[in-house]
């Protein structure tokens, strides 16, 4: 069974494509905290094409750093101790000259061969292209099923409260054009960012492509993800966007076709 980029972005709009993914230049920006033991399996499979790659550090003491320099050495390396996988995102995205940005996890939970699939999505007319665990083609071996039901509660609230056809809220696996930032006006510090952004693209009326991604466990080390404190984040978070003026936008559905 394979994926075919194509065959993808036909399900979207043929008359939309207008560009090759590897003509566009994008920027990966990768969060890191004590993530040494992963970055082996994450920075050395980004594509060549991707224009840079930016790594921000928030006081990684096991050497996560020098690890990454030692892996790419085009790196470019933020270093800031303020807390927050929130914050440090938004440095990467402020520091990033590419055209798209691309978002990742630096734990090896996430294929960076994916990347093709989102700036494909970013080519064929998207503006917002949001990862899926729960779309055909996508899975994840990284979710209990307390977690999977919070998710699901909350995805449900999100497409209630705010239109939309989200299959998947709490994922950070996304990429968008760099122009878009001011639409998504960015301003949360922790984990709680993947959900805004998610819920900023829609009220912002950008169009979204909802892309299959397969999560897998971490590889070595503890997730900084707190289930219940982090899910209250989110919760507050939607709680808080509702109460701001939106517009409806279409989301569309970028399901796997098989060949």
């Amino acid at each position: 069974m394979t994926t075919g980029i194509a065959a993808q972005l036909d399900s979207v709009d043929s008359s939309a494509r207008t560009m090759r993914p590897e003509a566009i230049t994008v920027s990966v920006v990768v969060p890191t905290l004590n993530e040494a033991a992963n970055l082996e399996h994450v920075l050395p499979k980004i594509p060549d094409w991707v224009l840079e790659v930016i790594l921000v550090d928030g006081g990684s003491t096991d050497g996560t750093v020098q690890r990454a320099k030692e892996l790419r050495d085009d790196v470019v390396i933020i270093e800031d101790l303020t807390p927050g996988k929130g914050h440090a995102l938004r440095r990467g995205f402020d520091a990033a000259s590419g055209e798209a940005i691309v978002m990742i996890d630096a734990d090896g939970s996430m294929d960076p061969n994916e990347i093709q699939a989102f700036v494909a999505a970013l080519a064929g007319g998207a503006e917002f292209a949001k990862g899926s665990r729960f779309l055909h083609g996508g899975g994840t071996d990284d979710m209990e099923w307390y977690r999977r039901l919070g998710n699901s509660v909350l995805t449900r609230m999100v497409r209630m409260a705010f239109g939309g056809r989200y299959t998947d809220l709490c994922y950070g696996y996304n990429a968008f054009w760099k122009k878009s930032i001011d639409q998504l006006e960015l301003d949360a510090p922790g984990f709680e960012i993947e959900t805004l952004m998610n819920i900023r693209a829609l009220t912002a009326g950008l169009s979204i492509v909802e892309v299959p991604s397969f999560e897998s466990d971490r590889i070595n080390g503890q997730s900084n993800l707190n289930t219940v404190t982090d899910g209250f984040r989110v919760l507050r978070t939607i709680i808080t966007e509702r109460r701001r003026p939106f517009s409806s936008s279409n989301v569309i559905d970028l399901r796997e076709v098989t060949q």
